[in-house]
């Protein structure tokens, strides 16, 4: 299995190398921890700017919806990146949105794509060369691709219904142990506090290091306290951002059967149809 990481030296050492394209997915709401905040923009050199919303379905109501082809193809169309490409994600958080980047590339067929362990204050805090602004996206439209949608790597709501009855899953929540035990209020009007039944929780920031992952050895420790034999992970939290941070680290581990509930809790917390419990 190909490690999804690259380091900040990896970086710096390719940073001009041909068909490489670094793109920057920072989010401008941090959920679940204290935000690393910026007086103004700095960037690692020659990166495109890529909007949580030009990853997202936004013909959808739901929260963060899950792209279409569509959308990736005038993604890559107006940066000119093709499946050939390597692509670098990062964000100023360290270790935040650029999770669900990478799970959304990788799920429209995309394998030359890496996450930047430790982001942007990794490299500030590397001394590496900075910038103030973003590559300026083409004005006119490059090669058309033709993403391969994987559904496989991901369920929806009535997939997780079953799940709890079958048990044939393990789904990790990865929101506070507040808002998993309903203790906390939910951050979105509208939703209803607990956790999908027979559930375990498993806060995103018990896979990191601050800014950068743990160590290899101290994830697989993390989930062979929870996991019980279970092979098949789904993956959930919010809006399905941060539960790609420990998807992730599921992944660096060698499991291979793991998937993201895109809708999250936003969409099981609001449908009242669906079971919840405070237990």
């Amino acid at each position: 299995m190909n490690n999804p990481l690259v380091s900040t030296h990896w970086l710096k050492t390719n940073i001009d190398k041909k068909d490489l394209f670094i793109l920057d997915v920072s989010v401008t709401t941090v959920i679940g921890k204290e935000p690393i905040i910026y007086d103004e923009l700095i960037t690692i050199p020659n990166s495109y700017k890529v909007s949580i919303e030009a990853l997202s379905n936004l013909r959808s109501q739901a929260i963060h919806a899950f792209p279409l082809k569509e959308d990736i193809q005038q993604l890559a169309a107006k940066i000119g990146f093709t499946k050939q490409s390597t692509l670098v994600l990062y964000d100023n958080q360290g270790i935040y949105s650029s999770p669900r980047a990478w799970w959304v590339f990788k799920s429209f067929g995309f394998d030359h794509v890496f996450i930047l362990n430790g982001g942007l204050p990794k490299w500030i805090q590397d001394g590496y060369l900075t910038e103030d602004r973003h590559i300026e996206a083409l004005k006119t439209t490059g090669e058309i691709i033709e993403p391969v949608y994987k559904p496989q790597l991901l369920v929806n709501s009535n997939d997780v219904l079953s799940n709890i009855t079958s048990e044939t899953a393990l789904v990790v929540d990865v929101r506070s142990k507040g808002r998993f035990m309903g203790t906390e209020p939910e951050p979105r009007s509208g939703v209803r506090s607990g956790h999908i039944p027979k559930s375990v929780n498993l806060p995103y920031g018990m896979v990191l290091n601050s800014i950068e992952y743990k160590t290899t050895e101290e994830l697989k420790a993390l989930f062979d306290g929870i996991c019980d034999n279970k092979t098949s992970l789904i993956f959930s939290c919010g809006t399905g951002v941060t539960a790609s941070i420990v998807l992730v680290a599921a992944y660096i581990v060698g499991f291979e059967d793991v998937r993201l509930y895109a809708g999250s809790w936003a969409e099981w917390g609001a449908d009242h149809s669906l079971p919840i419990s405070i237990e």
